[in-house]
């Protein structure tokens, strides 16, 4: 499986430059201005640097990073775990059960990214462990809205259809879940 840092410059057919926002943010929350914080990760720390202080402002801290891996394995397993977390939720199994995958499934992103060259301290931080929170706890998750319907009895393609014809937003980890599947 391909990361976005390769697909993109093999996409353009030339070398590219790219950088990775990750964190537990919602977007209306920080439309809100409420506080928030963020990692934006880039193999050029300078780059990276200068971004993060482009993104920042009196209520949004980023931190620069040059782990691009972990920055997208954080930012895509999170999505994952978040429906896992809403099957358990709408399978009414408590606010325990939810809080034994949310940990586990931290644990299980954190080897996986390490394995692919992640480090783990981006895993315990905004972009692992942070977003992985807010994703699988907040109520704006759209991926935790789909795993409770889920939990709930109903199909996946009809939540799919449904989210569609209501314009509430995609939920990353459907598409991601496959390529998870075939990492672990």
């Amino acid at each position: 499986l391909e990361m976005m840092h390769e697909i993109i410059p093999n996409a353009l057919g030339r070398p590219q430059p790219v950088a990775f926002l990750s964190g537990p943010t919602f977007a209306q929350d920080i439309m809100s201005n409420t506080p928030s914080g963020a990692v934006l990760a880039s193999h050029d720390i300078l780059m990276s640097r200068k971004l993060a202080h482009l993104f920042s402002g009196p209520t949004m801290r980023v931190y620069p990073s040059e782990d691009v891996i972990g920055v997208q394995v954080g930012g895509a397993l999170k999505n994952v775990i978040a429906i896992l977390a809403g099957v358990a939720e709408g399978l009414g199994l408590g606010i325990n059960a939810v809080a034994l995958l949310v940990t586990r499934g931290c644990r299980e992103m954190n080897r996986l990214a390490v394995a692919m060259g992640g480090q783990e301290h981006t895993m315990n931080g905004l972009a692992g462990i942070g977003d992985l929170m807010l994703t699988c706890l907040g109520g704006l998750s759209r991926n935790k809205k789909v795993g409770i319907e889920l939990g709930r009895g109903k199909k996946l393609t009809q939540i799919l259809e449904e989210r569609a014809q209501s314009l509430q937003g995609v939920a990353e980890g459907v598409a991601t879940t496959p390529a998870a599947v075939k990492l672990a």
